[in-house]
């Protein structure tokens, strides 16, 4: 079995790497590379992806196991 593993960033998105599928409400996939970044903000212009803005709005989230 392949392993994935999902990172939580400070103040930033999740970072998933591995063998995953990513499929949206209706079951249509995303394409994705290896590793990729999804967006805890809200705010990026390519959701679910991270597109780095959670930086210009400050995002603040410090997330522990």
């Amino acid at each position: 079995m392949a392993t994935v593993n999902i990172r939580v960033s400070d103040n930033g998105p999740y970072r998933v790497e591995g063998s995953v599928t990513l499929v949206d409400a209706e079951g249509k996939e995303f394409e994705h590379k290896e590793k990729f970044y999804l967006c805890r903000c809200g705010h990026s212009k390519s959701k679910p992806f991270c597109d780095g803005t959670h930086s210009k709005e400050k995002f603040q989230s410090l997330t522990r196991a």
